[in-house]
């Protein structure tokens, strides 16, 4: 009689569950489903295997919502998504959906409020705050932080140069977690000769435990966490990496406390030139000013968003390219030339004015992240009724997965070789994007990445000196490029970039006209 009267109670929680989100239910079902979508559990049962498998449910989806008019509808157990692909409805969505998802969570709980993870009035003040200290003009004074970090990765590289497969992923993150101390912190963490440095452990550990947590549903309740072993390592981790930025924010402020008194009013002016070598925390402190200045608590956040999402970011796009360039060698070797045409046969560092030179790299590196976007799917709360220019509504109280990936290849919008490898698409007399939602590697619209320049900046940093020193050799491929990937909170390789390196012989010109 019990477990009757418990069966009983169940069956009319969910029922009444069910009318207070009719609504919900009835304008979901305007819109087309997966064809994998089963009763109560939705499409749940397509994201329990590994994050390669997630990563093709993800695509499949994507694909689906292609042909379904660049929306489709999944329901992940009582949880509503909707991937909408086209770029027109997509302008009304990031404009309108500014709050991260509840699966972001996971990730706040080791960053804390950081800019790109804050909720809606934490966020709009902060952003405020920082995006100063992204203009391009403070952005163009780290190129030699790059330089110096890009030369000191080639460095490490050559004692592996022809001596078979060599993993990217390791040097790449070393060179990008140096770059970013610099920039962000000012200061020299040295992990491209501390393999084992504990700030770097810390951090990978931290967004491996990160991962599992939004993929596995078993993971994800508070409490059933905390029975697990990774719970304690997972804090043991987080308590490192604060210990360490709040050392540096308190040197930091002291530092500054000292200019103060050392220098005149005049000489503290808010002309860039002072700003040449000042890292991103100088920045922040200078300019969130003193009546709205951030806490400690506050860089903390900033600095911990900034070094884990910029690392990742640079290391995985350059890893993507790296590996593109060893599967087509008629775009390696045109790049090469450039490389050549802009430094001649000088073995010199680069600097800024090679930057704006070099449209082939950067052409290179664009058609790398439209086909391989280091974040290739955001999701976002819909916390109001969207109506989408289409005629769809997006119901309040569910979430939209912004497909990136999916976006970057749809052949309405980028032709009929939309998944083909080629760099010349950007070419000012090809590109014709009518959208602007039709290409956003670093998102879009308010809520976008404000280091989009930086992270270029970094990475064509590096990818000039490893091309001009070496030839990246790997097999060859045909015009879709087909690499193995995961979704690890970022898009990555499953090989972790594995390429061969060859020291360069000098290219004939003559072989490009």
């Amino acid at each position: 009689m019990f477990l009757y009267l418990v069966f009983i109670g169940i069956v009319l929680s969910m029922a009444l569950f069910r009318l207070k989100r009719r609504r919900l239910h009835r304008l979901a079902s305007e819109i087309p489903g997966s064809d994998d979508e089963l009763p109560f559990i939705g499409v749940a049962h397509k994201f329990t295997g590994t994050t390669e498998d997630i990563l093709t449910s993800l695509q499949k989806y994507s694909y689906e919502a292609m042909k379904k008019n660049g929306i489709l509808r999944g329901w992940i157990g009582h949880m509503l998504y909707f991937i909408v692909m086209d770029p027109i409805d997509l302008e009304v969505v990031i404009k309108n959906c500014l709050e991260k998802d509840d699966l972001h969570r996971f990730l706040k709980n080791a960053i804390g409020n950081g800019g790109i993870y804050a909720p809606l009035p934490i966020w709009r003040r902060r952003r405020k705050i920082m995006m100063p200290a992204f203009s391009s003009k403070i952005v163009d004074t780290f190129i030699e932080i790059f330089s110096k970090q890009s030369e000191k990765l080639v460095s490490m590289l050559a004692k592996y140069a022809g001596k078979g497969d060599v993993t990217m992923e390791p040097f790449l993150s070393r060179y990008a977690l140096d770059s970013i101390c610099g920039t962000t912190m000012g200061i020299k963490l040295n992990v491209q000769n501390d393999p084992d440095n504990p700030f770097l452990k810390a951090m990978k550990n931290i967004l491996n435990f990160v991962c599992k947590r939004i993929f596995h549903l078993w993971l994800q309740p508070e409490w059933l966490y905390k029975l697990f072993p990774q719970y304690t390592e997972e804090k043991k981790y987080l308590k490192e990496m604060h210990n360490f930025v709040d050392e540096v924010i308190q040197k930091k402020r002291e530092e500054i406390i000292k200019e103060k008194y050392l220098k005149s009013e005049v000489d503290r002016s808010f002309d860039i030139r002072n700003y040449k070598t000042r890292s991103f925390l100088d920045l922040m402190i200078t300019f969130s000013g003193d009546e709205n200045a951030y806490n400690d608590l506050e860089l903390r956040e900033e600095i911990m968003t900034l070094t884990i999402a910029g690392t990742d970011t640079s290391a995985v796009s350059i890893g993507y390219t790296l590996k593109l360039l060893a599967m087509y060698p008629k775009v390696q070797d045109k790049l090469y030339q450039e490389l050549l045409d802009v430094f001649g046969n000088f073995d010199r560092p680069i600097v800024k004015e090679d930057l704006a030179k070099l449209e082939y790299l950067n052409r290179v590196v664009k058609e790398s992240l439209r086909l391989f976007p280091p974040t290739p799917f955001i999701i976002r709360k819909v916390l109001e009724d969207i109506y989408l220019p289409s005629g769809r509504t997006l119901p309040a109280g569910s979430g939209t997965v912004v497909s990136i990936w999916g976006l970057h290849r749809d052949p309405k919008y980028w032709g009929p070789k939309a998944e083909f490898f080629d760099p010349d698409r950007f070419l000012p007399e090809r590109l014709d994007l009518k959208y602007s939602c039709s290409y956003m590697p670093f998102s879009s619209g308010p809520r976008n990445c404000p280091g989009s320049q930086y992270a270029l900046m970094s990475i064509k940093t590096a990818l000039s000196a490893i091309v001009r020193r070496y030839k990246i050799v790997g097999e060859e491929s045909g015009p879709v490029p087909l690499i193995k990937s995961k979704i690890d909170i970022m898009l990555k390789a499953v090989d972790d970039y594995k390429i061969s390196l060859e020291k360069r012989v000098s290219i004939n010109s003559e072989n490009f006209k």
